[in-house]
């Protein structure tokens, strides 16, 4: 059972990780609550993709490729940057029940594989960029959830009123911290609301993902200075801070240079 307060809301709990067994195989809450959040960016991608003008059926057949290349490497990603570990343990790699993906590892593989069978089906990435671009946005705000059960995830200490309270075992006592997950999760909100009002409005195809790349590289920029488990471990620096500063400004610097030159090509002739 894992102690997951809020005091300063009044709010205390005790959270088990495990939602049911199948004989002697326990099924983490975690689990189900990234399923639910990949179903349910599955089924808005449907309805999306219909009013993007995609071909029937093409968000579950990307998925279908992109989520498992996304799983694999997410881990991947983890285990690059957690390597001093792996490196004496390598049967750990194949793990993935004892925890570690990282989300940064899951977007790049995911998109990877999403743009190379949007290229070899002949369909319009961009389009389908900006579809998925909601799904990361759907799937990202209700997996940290997982992470709220786990107990894990969380930032550095603080009072503030809303802070929450966790066990720390090193400290062998509670401490309180930055509910840092609740920060992503609402961010990521936050992200898909805007765009979801943008939509109908953008400039031109894909978009929609460049604004979702520098809108979550920016929040995660500002929450990866509050966590306190930050990749890699071990390190001074935060590899996850770098990785959304620098998407975040490529995103933006693209965005600029498109539609700059759409004013360009709009702007009348002479």
């Amino acid at each position: 059972m894992n102690t997951v307060n809020f005091p300063g809301l009044g709010i205390y709990l005790k959270l088990n990780r495990v939602a049911f067994s199948i004989g002697t195989r326990e099924v983490y809450w975690y689990g189900l609550i990234i399923v639910a959040g990949i179903l349910l960016a599955i089924v808005f991608g449907i309805y999306e993709a219909r009013r993007a003008g995609l071909p029937k059926d093409s968000v579950v057949d990307t998925a279908i490729v992109a989520i498992p290349v996304g799983i694999i490497c997410a881990r991947l990603y983890f285990v690059f940057w957690n390597w001093s570990y792996y490196a004496q343990k390598p049967l750990e790699i194949l793990n993935f029940r004892g925890g570690g993906l990282a989300i940064y590892g899951g977007i790049i593989g995911g998109t990877a594989a999403g743009y190379i069978y949007c290229r070899i089906k002949k369909m319009d990435y961009q389009k389908m960029f900006d579809v998925g671009a909601f799904g990361f946005l759907i799937g990202q705000a209700v997996g940290r959830w997982g992470n709220f059960v786990n107990a894990e995830a969380y930032g550095i200490q603080t009072r503030v009123p809303w802070r929450m309270e966790v066990f720390n075992n090193e400290m062998n006592s509670l401490i309180s911290v930055h509910p840092t997950f609740l920060y992503e999760s609402l961010w990521n909100i936050i992200g898909f609301i805007g765009l979801y009002l943008y939509r109908t409005k953008k400039k031109f195809e894909g978009e929609i993902f460049l604004l979702y790349v520098a809108w979550y590289g920016i929040g995660r920029a500002w929450i990866e200075q509050l966590r306190a488990d930050s990749l890699p471990y071990s390190a001074t620096f935060k590899i996850s801070q770098i990785v959304a500063a620098l998407t975040a400004i490529a995103a933006l610097f693209i965005i600029a240079i498109k539609r700059k030159k759409l004013k360009k090509e709009e702007e009348p002739s002479v």
